[in-house]
């Protein structure tokens, strides 16, 4: 962010930026606790994939932590208004975060379809890969002045995110007809909640390019993109919890464990 858009922001948009990275912290800690608690609830097949999206959530909350200090330090009020105070508010935490984090929400998704150990391995790799190069591709696009690089960056970044939807809704076909029938529609809706969650992410970076300036096109951006990230992150993380409660206690089951009865959410 250069200083004169820094110079631009009110103190409505201080503190929605503010509050927005607040509650953030909140939910991806909440989230951690909750997915790492709910590993006993689940058997052990499935316990590395809770393990994973926790640790997703966790890396959020810390890189959510050190955005939300970050940006409490670049701002001052002076009679009433939002003055930068001259340090530069480090919005690469959040594309290090990206990085790390965007590759394991498909590697979570991969592990808890318990498919074969070969193709969890062929495909989490593949799927992983892909968004590492999407993060890499769309960082200098980011933080180009000019919105013909910006474009040009938005467009390459398009390229690994069509072949991962491609993945998601062609290339797991197969291996979603073989899950088990109560839990096919979970994996749909996990599906779609990250091709919905993650096309916003195009979207947001698009603002400064389509006559967002100052002020609102960041405010926008900080709120949009952490909003997009508590949904790909955080919901999509309890669909994956609830995809392997359902198909541990279907194997529970299977295996004379629990009463044939008993009701699952």
């Amino acid at each position: 962010m250069c200083s004169s858009d820094l110079q631009e922001i009110t103190v409505g948009q201080y503190e929605l930026v503010y509050n927005a990275l607040s509650f953030a912290i909140a939910t991806m800690g909440a989230a951690t606790l909750f997915f790492w608690l709910g590993r006993s609830q689940v058997t052990e097949r499935y316990q590395t994939a809770l393990t994973i999206t926790g640790l997703v959530t966790a890396i959020a909350f810390y890189h959510y932590f050190r955005m939300f200090e970050s940006w409490g330090a670049a701002y001052t009020v002076v009679d009433g208004q939002i003055k930068a105070t001259g340090v530069a508010f480090n919005d690469a935490y959040r594309y290090v975060d990206w990085l790390l984090t965007v590759p394991l929400l498909l590697v979570e998704l991969i592990l808890v379809m318990g498919l074969s150990r070969q193709e969890t391995w062929s495909r989490g790799v593949r799927l992983g890969a892909l968004a590492a190069v999407m993060i890499l591709l769309g960082y200098p696009g980011e933080i180009a002045d000019d919105s013909s690089t910006r474009w040009i960056w938005w467009a390459l970044a398009m390229i690994p995110f069509a072949w991962i939807v491609y993945e998601l809704f062609v290339g797991l076909g197969d291996a979603i007809k073989q899950q088990p029938e109560d839990v096919r529609g979970l994996i749909d809706v996990a599906r779609w909640l990250t091709v919905i969650s993650w096309s916003f992410y195009p979207v947001v970076f698009v603002f400064p390019m389509i006559g967002m300036t100052g002020g609102t096109a960041e405010t926008a951006v900080q709120v949009g993109y952490t909003v997009a990230d508590i949904v790909a992150k955080a919901v999509f993380g309890v669909v994956i919890y609830m995809i392997a409660v359902r198909k541990s206690t279907d194997e529970r089951r299977a295996a004379g464990l629990v009463p044939s009865m008993e009701i699952v959410t």
